[in-house]
């Protein structure tokens, strides 16, 4: 049976049942226990979380957590250059030193009104915009196929699938990304 690495932040940690059960008896499913976070940890963990655990296909995302601003301040978390760079270098690595079929997920989109209202700090619209930009033109360069997630949630409704922090989702809407990640590792994943 192949194997796969589901490596992301809070959404992916919500549809990863959902791509397990999807894929149940064709792919076994793994995924770290605990937030991915930013691009920096993510590349932190890099060898633990994937090189280590050789598996065919590895589905990874970064950036919610990279975008996100303090209040009163325009400055990041993690920089778009440095964000930019920190995906080059995780895809870089996956493909140099694994054998898996690497896949790029876009970041969800946020209601940044919900969500400035709700946590004590932000997330724009117009920065998710911006890093979604970044990651998939490091990932059409790497030649890796990138699973759009974005455009998913905005054409299904994303305020219908929001819960009221403006980021993460509801049941419905955590049972489409995971329906729709199990199908992108089916399509894209090792033959």
């Amino acid at each position: 049976m192949q194997t796969a690495v589901l490596i992301g932040d809070s959404i992916r940690m919500g549809y990863q049942d959902t791509v397990r059960e999807q894929l149940k008896g064709r792919t076994e499913v793994w995924g770290p226990e605990q937030n991915g976070g930013n691009s920096r940890n993510v590349l932190a963990h890099l060898d633990e979380w994937v090189i280590a655990r050789a598996p065919d296909i590895v589905h990874v995302n970064c950036g919610l957590h990279d975008l996100r601003k303090e209040f009163g301040t325009d400055e990041a978390a993690v920089p778009l250059t440095e964000y930019t760079e920190n995906v080059n270098r995780i895809l870089t690595r996956l493909r140099a030193e694994t054998h898996a079929k690497v896949l790029w997920a876009t970041t969800t989109p946020v209601n940044e009104e919900w969500h400035h209202a709700r946590k004590s700090f932000d997330r724009y619209e117009k920065d998710v915009l911006a890093y979604n930009a970044a990651a998939q033109q490091a990932a059409r360069d790497a030649g890796v196929p990138v699973n759009d997630l974005f455009s998913l949630v905005q054409q299904a409704g994303r305020d219908e699938l929001l819960v009221p922090d403006g980021v993460h989702f509801k049941p419905e809407g955590y049972d489409l990304l995971g329906k729709t990640v199990a199908e992108f590792v089916t399509q894209h994943g090792a033959s």
